[in-house]
């Protein structure tokens, strides 16, 4: 599984905050439908392929086996996010601030965006054991993209924590977690909650401005900080899948 950019299971975006329709082969589509609803072991072959509308050896005709269809999906997932990281990252330039706030951005904005699709990710201890390795190896590069700039951060004086490491693996929790309840219909945007998310990890990773509010993000403040109103619900992620 390479680290390249994706070229061929879904098109790159045109940029790396633009969202289209979920470009993907009918079979995944209904496959992702599936394990979220379902779960991975909860679901069978023959109840994709009765979703889809084809027969199962239709099915085996563009997929080996459902094995195959969930790395193909999570593969998917993990290379669209390394793809616009990679592009906030370059559009942001060398300073690391503009460059952790570029790639939160971009991350949140997938989780909330691809929600169904990153949902899966709960889904990493379904891959056979070769599938994992090369999943988690994408996973670690990501995670490894953020780690450097913070580093170079640190070195110059623009992030202070004394942990990175642990600091980078929290900002991507919370990140992730974005996935299991944001929803469209919800007290705030996208956009809203991406930029919050962007001063929370500045904090996360110790810099100062994001304490006292003062941090200069690399685009403008689209809303005040302000509390959802309490007459709308609370956001929630995919409907939850039946206990198994």
């Amino acid at each position: 599984m390479s680290t390249e950019p994706s070229q061929d299971t879904m098109a790159p975006a045109q940029h790396w905050r633009a969202y289209g329709p979920l470009d993907l082969h009918p079979i995944l589509v209904h496959a992702m439908e599936a394990f979220n609803e379902q779960g991975y072991h909860g679901t069978s072959v023959r109840n994709i392929a009765g979703r889809v509308g084809v027969t199962v050896p239709a099915l085996y005709y563009h997929y080996e086996n459902k094995q195959a269809l969930l790395a193909t999906l999570l593969e998917t997932s993990i290379k669209d996010v390394l793809d616009r990281c990679r592009a906030a990252a370059a559009e942001a330039g060398p300073a690391p601030l503009a460059r952790f706030s570029g790639m939160v951005e971009s991350i949140v904005l997938y989780m909330a965006h691809r929600r169904s699709l990153a949902f899966l990710d709960t889904e990493i201890r379904s891959l056979e054991p070769g599938n994992r390795v090369r999943y988690v190896a994408l996973r670690d590069y990501l995670q490894h993209m953020l780690l450097d700039t913070v580093e170079a951060g640190r070195a110059e004086g623009v992030f202070t924590t004394p942990i990175p490491a642990d600091a980078v693996r929290s900002v991507l929790i919370m990140c992730q977690g974005v996935a299991n309840w944001f929803r469209p219909d919800g007290p705030l945007t996208a956009e809203e909650v991406a930029e919050r998310h962007v001063l929370l990890s500045l904090g996360t990773v110790g810099h100062p401005g994001a304490v006292t509010g003062e941090a200069t993000l690399p685009f403008p403040r689209r809303t005040p900080l302000r509390h959802p109103s309490p007459t709308r619900s609370t956001s929630r992620g995919p409907a939850p899948r039946p206990s198994r």
